[in-house]
């Protein structure tokens, strides 16, 4: 038996990629710095795995701003406007992902989604009818080579094909993607045969939207996909994670690859099927430790588990995480300030590795003293975590009805009482919440944090901080106001260090998109709020202008999705407490003269799961939660919510559901086009489509704006309308925010003097 490795975060255990690609952004260093610490870091990552025991090392994981971007760029699929004279190279997919044209001057990004129910997000290729396909970027060949250079046996990693396909939008014309197929499967062979050509001897595939419920006309393109491929000089290694694909077993089984990797930490029951019908010389990889949470394995639980499996494939079985290890932070050897009781209760990326060479020793000699400490680790716990029950916070669950999920009223009551009590303009505007997080803000914390600064001092600063924020937004005219969030360092935790039953790391950070990375906390135990967490600076805020300023809180769902969880009750019984936490707050705001309370929920719909028959009862619970966080307020008390890149055509009637006064949505970078779902439900409450794209550095001119505004108001009543950015501000400097929102704010009174 031997070790797999589907893939590694590459942001480095100190963030040192994000670092350095940010200086290479800025201009204070060069192309070669970046490549230079580039290569340090797959370095220490492919000997970190050798080390465990992994054989194959997985290469094409790595990327400087999003592997499936990588693989668009060597499959030569890279749009027009990003493109240079001389090609693709790196430069070109910086471009891509934060909107720019060769020349310099703006051009607008790629769009960017969730990679499947993950807070990962992926650049979308974009697909043309006439599609050509081809090898047009070399960094994967590159990095093979590095990797054999070092003396270890490569395992290219990439997407599948139909993966591939299904995860493009197409663009210019309305066609089936599936026609090209046979087209990309030619560059596909092409790329398979330069890998042989270097000595590979296998690559890796990942197929995860087999984890979906696929149509017929998709899984006839995965059996098309490789029955094509099979005559490659390469075995591949089709991977499935995030969930089970027992219902395509019949199709799964018959493809000709020479082995299967299976998430068995989603999926378990999905094992005994597939062992059944492997052939005699397939290989299953055994994704058994969980790659998407950062808490210990029971080892001694997974050896017992899978033991007859070992028995039966010997050499056969490869045992691995559940999916690439992209979701975990990187190594847990760096925190030095955890409790002792929490931090034994923690495994990273590295140390999952180290978990696969525990467990090959449990099932290859389980009653060794090395086994028997193993299995002792995992008793002792199990001990720990039964010790974290907060009885009072259980039985406040417990003594929930159905009233507290509800508002007083029905909307149309509401809504006029809000209208009543603001007397908005047409088309108000505001912004999602946060401001520029600027660099002094950054050192004031640092400072304050390493004990260089008091705590009035601090807060003293970040007052003076507010009230330039306030100040801003008045003379930009916007209408209703936010306090810019000077003092949160991350929009899931900041709550989460104010509430029982979570805990946090100094480096468990993971790569959310390019070089952002966030840094979840860790939901270990019951949870509950101690004491007041945003009400002070709300009010600070609200006491410098007349106009309304939002109160800004995370919703549960995000905070949940956005944590790593416990996973030893429910994720319904965990959203559920952090739902009455934020309905403290919220009734806390409330009662201190905060009449607007904004509840973001960006990450509502990556919650789902992967086959839409299991989706209703996920809905339900999550709805409820964020019911249950804003049903303790009065008529006239306007609750907001913020969602972000999510498809809504198939969510509406849940978000509807949630009955939010007014939702904020992310549409600028689809030109609109998710505001369809709104068009055809006939949506009952207030929509702000977001009409300025905060992750692109480009300034929207006055024009895009009015014509975004418009195309909005063709799908949505103008009496709905607020106009809004995509998203928070806080990635943003101020001389990008400024002449933006100058820019929105005008496009909304040309518009009001037209409508008028």
């Amino acid at each position: 038996m031997q070790l797999n490795s589907l893939g590694f975060p590459r942001i480095g255990r100190l963030r040192e990629l994000k670092f350095a690609v940010e200086k290479y952004w800025r201009g204070e260093s060069s192309q070669d710095d970046l490549l230079d610490i580039a290569r340090e870091l797959r370095a220490t990552h492919w000997r970190w795995q050798a080390d465990a025991g992994v054989s194959l090392i997985p290469v094409g994981d790595f990327a400087y701003y999003d592997q499936i971007l990588n693989l668009s760029a060597t499959l030569d699929v890279i749009p027009a406007r990003h493109r240079g004279e001389h090609g693709v190279d790196l430069d070109t997919l910086f471009r891509v992902g934060r909107g720019r044209a060769p020349t310099g001057k703006d051009a607008p990004a790629a769009e960017m989604t969730k990679y499947f129910n993950t807070n990962y997000h992926y650049i979308v290729p974009e697909l043309t009818e006439n599609q050509q396909f081809g090898i047009g970027y070399e960094q994967i060949f590159e990095e093979v080579a590095e990797a054999q250079a070092l003396g270890y046996q490569a395992k290219p990693v990439l997407l599948g094909p139909v993966s591939f396909l299904y995860l493009a939008k197409t663009v210019d014309s309305e066609f089936d993607k599936r026609s090209l197929l046979p087209a990309l499967l030619i560059a596909y062979g092409q790329i398979l045969a330069r890998f042989a050509a270097q000595g590979v001897e296998w690559v890796q595939l990942d197929e995860p939207i087999l984890a979906l419920e696929l149509d017929s006309q998709w899984t006839e393109a995965i059996t098309q996909a490789y029955q094509a491929l099979a005559s490659s000089e390469v075995s591949i290694l089709l991977a499935s994670y995030y969930g089970s694909i027992a219902h395509h077993h019949t199709l799964v089984a018959k493809l000709p690859v020479a082995g299967l990797h299976l998430d068995l930490v989603s999926a378990p029951e999905q094992l005994a099927p597939f062992v059944a019908t492997l052939n005699a010389t397939q290989v299953l990889s055994a994704g058994v430790i969980n790659g998407r949470n950062v808490w210990a394995a029971d080892l001694d639980h997974i050896a017992e588990s899978i033991s007859s499996v070992a028995n039966d494939l010997k050499q056969r079985l490869w045992l691995a995480p559940s999916c690439s290890l992209l979701h975990s932070p990187v190594d847990l050897d760096v925190e030095t300030q955890l409790a002792p009781e929490l931090k034994q209760q923690l495994s990273f990326a590295k140390q999952k590795l180290s978990e696969l060479s525990k467990l090959k020793q449990l099932l290859t000699d389980a009653n060794s003293a090395q086994s028997l400490e193993i299995v002792k680790q995992c008793v002792a716990r199990r001990a720990v975590r039964a010790k974290a029950a907060n009885q009072d916070v259980i039985a406040r669950v417990a003594g929930l009805s159905v009233a507290d999920y509800e508002r007083d009223d029905v909307f149309t009551v509401r809504q006029s009482a809000q209208r009543q009590k603001y007397k908005l303009p047409l088309l108000p505007t505001t912004t999602i919440g946060s401001f520029p997080q600027t660099p002094a803000i950054r050192g004031l914390r640092g400072r304050w944090r390493k004990g260089e600064i008091t705590l009035d001092t601090y807060n003293e600063q970040l007052r003076q901080v507010t009230r330039d924020t306030v100040e801003r937004q008045l003379k930009l005219g916007l209408d209703v106001l936010v306090h810019g969030e000077a003092e949160r360092n991350d929009m899931v935790e900041y709550f989460g260090e104010q509430l029982d039953g979570v805990g946090f790391t100094q480096f468990g950070w993971v790569q959310s998109y390019g070089s952002r990375c966030v840094k979840p906390p860790l939901i270990y135990g019951d949870v509950s709020r101690r004491s007041a967490m945003t009400v002070e600076w709300a009010e600070f805020a609200q006491s410098l202008t007349e106009k309304p300023v939002k109160g800004m809180l995370t919703g549960p769902v995000t905070i949940l999705h956005w944590s790593f969880a416990r996973e030893d009750i429910s994720r319904e019984q965990i959203a559920t407490q952090i739902g009455l936490a934020i309905r403290d707050e919220v009734v806390e705001l409330q009662n201190a003269g905060i009449g607007i309370i904004q509840i973001d929920e960006p990450a509502f719909r990556e919650g789902l799961p992967l086959k839409k028959s299991d989706w209703q009862y996920y809905l339900n619970w999550a709805v409820n939660a964020f019911k249950l966080s804003a049903a303790g307020v009065v008529n006239d008390t306007q609750i907001h919510t913020h969602m972000c890149y999510s498809e809504f055509n198939e969510t509406i009637a849940a978000i509807a559901a949630m009955d939010a006064d007014v939702i904020t949505i992310e549409t600028s970078r689809s030109r609109m086009e998710l505001l369809n779902a709104f068009e055809d439900f006939n949506y009952p409450n207030e929509i702000g489509p977001g009409v300025y794209d905060i992750h692109s550095p480009n300034t929207p001119s006055v024009d895009d704006i009015v014509a975004l505004i418009e195309k909005a108001a063709a799908k949505i009543d103008v009496q709905q309308l607020w106009i809004n950015p995509d998203c928070g501000l806080k990635t943003r400097t101020w001389d990008e925010v400024e002449p933006a929102l100058v820019n929105l704010v005008e496009a909304t009174k040309q518009l009001r003097r037209k409508l008028s």
